[in-house]
Order: structure tokens, then C-alpha cells, then sequence
């Protein structure tokens, strides 16, 4: 793997509240109007931290015009685990934010955000925003399309009717944007590297956290961003990581979401955990099997 160089702001934000973590891989212009969103719509202190992957289409340089952004950077791609730590080195904040750099924030984002962490006894919390989507991934997000490039954005549009769309509160972070304690981070060992360059990390993210004793997996219905839809994932040459999963695991991450974090169900209170059907506890033992013979 390429060396990771670190660059800490030239005039770092003096006592933020959340670390911002963004991973970018030669993306400028989404790049540039998820921070400007970021900049224009949060209330609660924070500071910006970017990892650039290769950097070579002028984010680079960008970035390090950008006297308020600490960056870490890579020459080649290394995926987005390797990113993640990287950034946390330079996070100063209690509270770690994770976003990808295809996402624009939306008005009272970050505030709900953290009147959910205040109302928190402790660190064990995994916290998310609701994601509005063109085409909604799972049933955590809200599906409405309000373009899916920078062309057909409707920036406008989405301002005025992004509040307008019933969500309550879910069950099951796993995605970003989310939000993590620094302590639960660093005692997880934070993003798992032999997930790169990424897929499956982020349910291994939600397991690694279940083992150390977080229930609160809570998505909140009103805290918004709009997410144009993976446009980094499409790119990249991807590793097979629900077969890394289930070796690491044991299961599959559907038993994970349906049975442990109760993906999108209305949020009820912490998790407890669910009785496990024979016929999954079967399955998950077949694929256990059969997974072991294949090559990853």
C-alpha cells in the first residue's frame, strides 16, 4: 500500500464538535458541493478532515487551497477503510462524522444530530441521518429524486420540499451519515483494512460495535441529507465482501441487520437481541460451509 501522507488545517476550528470524515476519490466537483452544503447548513461547531484517494483531477489541489480542510492523502487508491483511519488521526472532536462525498446536507441536520447524543447516558450509541435517494437503497431512506448528477441537481427544489416527507425514527445504523464516539471507535480499532476497498465495511463497522456492547443503533427520520447514489462505488473494482463477511462472522449481514439491529424497523428503544430462526441458524451454518472452500 501507497504511504498515507497528513496535512492538519492551516487554521483549524478550535473546538469542534464533530470531526466531519470525507473520504473522495477523484470527485471534485461532488466534493465540492457536499462541503459547501456542509458549510452553508450546520450550526454545530465542527471541522472538516478529507482523505483524497489520488487526487488527480484538481481535488487535491483544491483542497489544499482550503485554509479551513485537514487532509490526508494517498497517491493510489486505498480504499475507503484505510481512508477512514487515516482521517481519525487528525480528528480533534469527541464525536466522529462520517459522510461520503456524494451527499448534501440539509438544513437541521447536525443539530439533531447532537440533541440525540446529549440525550445519550453514555458513548454506546451508533447514530444516523436519513438519507434521501433517487432510488432508495433500503427502507431507511426516503425515495425522491431531485436529480442524480450535477446537471440534473435540483438544488432549489430539494430545498424547499426536503422537510415535506414523512420518516420516523429507525432502527439499524449502519451507513453513513453516521456518528460515533471516538472511544467506541478506537476500541473497535475503527474501520476493518482487509474489508478494501470498502464493501461490507460498514455493517463490520455495526458488528464490531455490537460485540463491544452498543444497542443504540438509531437512525433519526428528520436529521436529511440527499445522496446522489454510490458514485465512487461504480467505479472501483470491488471486493467480495459478503463472502468476507460471513467468514469473519459467521452469518450472512442480512442476519445481522434483520436479527441484531432490526435495519429500518420504527426505532422502539435500545436493541436486545432477537431469537435467531433454526431454519437462518441452518443457512448461516451452510454458508459458513460452503464459504470456507471459496477464494476471496
Amino acid at each position: 500500500m501507497e504511504p498515507i501522507q497528513y496535512f492538519p488545517a492551516a487554521k483549524a476550528p478550535s473546538n469542534p464538535y464533530f470531526s466531519i470524515l470525507i473520504p473522495s476519490w477523484n470527485n471534485l466537483a461532488f466534493l465540492q458541493l457536499c462541503i459547501r452544503s456542509i458549510r452553508a447548513h450546520s450550526v454545530v461547531p465542527f471541522e472538516l478532515i478529507v482523505h483524497l484517494n489520488e487526487g488527480k483531477d484538481g481535488s487535491l489541489e483544491w483542497v489544499r487551497d482550503q485554509q479551513d480542510i485537514a487532509y490526508t492523502h494517498s497517491i493510489s487508491n486505498v480504499g475507503v477503510c484505510h481512508a477512514m483511519n487515516a482521517m481519525r488521526e487528525l480528528a480533534q472532536a469527541d464525536y466522529l462524522l462520517y459522510i461520503n462525498d456524494d451527499m448534501y446536507t440539509l438544513p437541521g441536520w447536525d443539530l439533531l444530530l447532537q440533541k440525540e447524543i446529549q440525550a445519550c447516558p453514555n458513548e454506546y450509541f451508533f447514530i444516523s441521518s436519513t438519507m434521501i435517494e433517487p432510488r432508495a437503497q433500503s427502507n431507511c431512506s426516503i425515495e425522491a429524486n431531485f436529480g442524480t448528477s450535477m446537471d440534473t441537481f435540483e438544488e432549489a427544489r430539494l430545498l424547499a420540499d426536503f422537510d415535506g416527507f414523512e420518516k420516523a425514527d429507525w432502527h439499524g445504523a449502519t451507513w453513513p451519515p453516521n456518528v460515533v464516539h471516538k472511544k467506541m471507535w478506537d476500541a473497535v480499532g475503527g474501520y476493518s483494512v482487509e474489508f478494501t476497498p470498502g464493501m461490507y465495511s460498514d455493517p463490520d463497522f455495526s458488528m464490531k460495535l455490537w460485540q463491544a456492547g452498543v444497542r443504540l443503533f438509531k437512525g433519526l427520520g428528520q436529521s436529511r441529507v440527499y445522496h446522489f447514489g454510490s458514485i465512487s462505488v461504480k467505479r472501483v473494482k470491488q471486493n467480495r465482501g459478503y463472502y468476507q463477511f460471513i467468514r469473519k462472522w459467521g452469518m450472512t449481514s442480512s442476519t445481522l441487520s434483520k436479527y441484531y439491529l432490526r435495519r429500518g424497523e420504527q426505532f422502539d428503544g435500545p436493541l436486545v437481541p432477537q431469537k435467531i430462526p433454526l431454519f437462518v441458524q441452518l443457512k448461516n451454518w451452510y454458508y459458513r460451509i460452503s464459504t470456507a472452500r471459496k477464494t476471496i
